[in-house]
């Protein structure tokens, strides 16, 4: 987050910039021709849009149904935008309460757990006054959360509590902001708390994209320069891993719970660049954080 005012000091934030994490030059990232990436862009547009105006028919299906139509969707916008879907692991059927928690990498996170394991999403609430992504994500049921109002988040929790014990499942990303793909931030605790309360298991998921660099949305990136970016990829592979659910009966609070989810996440990065920006960053601070993503 740049500008005259510095963020709160309680927010996350992450050293991956766009210029020097996502828009990497080179054959790492080769590009398709400028014809097709506009194809790809209206396609994924359209796709987004028919979404918005069908929503409304499908809220009244019976969960299964409408957990269904959702994946289709969400896998028809990531093939929309060229971007391959690549799964490991075996999702929980529908009606088991779980909460997702998931590494963050870019908007593109939000379909591709959809694809999988759809849920209701928690997410800043700037996420809401989005073009396009905004009406999609609030007809979704997301959970928004204002982040510069630290008072607000119990509420949020309460509302992931009790969403959890209807028996649905609750997707958050606990870094609070997007990394790059070559590292990651630490999972804040609050979150796992709706999981304690209502006796849900935390479902561990680790997102991948190959390359990281076009699909990353970080620092002051903006949404447009995002989605050209993606188009403009010739290919892009989104991979998620479903891990072993976390019973959180076993752990004392949910700092312990965090913990774990964390460390099971991270040991999934297989793949991680041994060498990454970030080495290099700890020796220059980066100046921005990822202010304008999903969280």
């Amino acid at each position: 987050m740049t500008g005259p005012t510095a963020p709160s000091p309680w927010l996350p934030t992450a050293p991956c910039t766009p210029g020097r994490c996502a828009a990497h030059p080179g054959p790492a990232a080769p590009r398709c021709g400028t014809g097709r990436a506009v194809l790809r862009l209206t396609a994924g547009l359209v796709v987004v849009l028919l979404g918005v105006l069908l929503a409304p028919a499908a809220l009244p299906l019976p969960p299964a149904r409408r957990a269904l139509l959702v994946r289709l969707w969400c896998r028809t916008v990531l093939r929309a935008f060229g971007v391959r879907l690549r799964i490991s692991g075996t999702p929980a059927p529908v009606g088991v309460p779980l909460l997702v928690v998931a590494n963050h990498v870019s908007w593109l996170d939000i379909p591709l757990i959809g694809a999988v394991l759809p849920g209701r999403m928690v997410a800043k609430r700037e996420v809401r006054g989005w073009p396009v992504l905004g009406p999609v994500a609030a007809l979704g049921g997301t959970l928004f959360i204002d982040r510069d109002r630290i008072r607000s988040l119990p509420g949020t929790v309460g509302a992931m509590t009790r969403a959890l014990a209807d028996g649905g499942r609750v997707v958050v990303f606990p870094e609070g902001s997007t990394w790059c793909g070559t590292a990651g931030g630490a999972f804040r605790r609050a979150a796992f708390q709706a999981a304690l309360d209502s006796g849900a298991a935390v479902q561990p998921v680790r997102i991948a994209y190959r390359p990281a660099g076009p699909a990353a949305f970080v620092g002051e990136d903006t949404l447009g320069a995002s989605l050209w970016r993606i188009a403009r990829a010739r290919r892009i592979e989104a991979g998620i891993r479903v891990l072993d659910p976390i019973s959180g009966t076993r752990y004392a609070d949910r700092r312990a719970l965090a913990r774990v989810a964390q460390s099971t996440v991270a040991s999934e990065s297989a793949n991680r660049p041994s060498a990454s920006v970030h080495q290099w960053e700890s020796v220059k601070p980066a100046s921005a954080s990822s202010a304008r993503t999903p969280s």
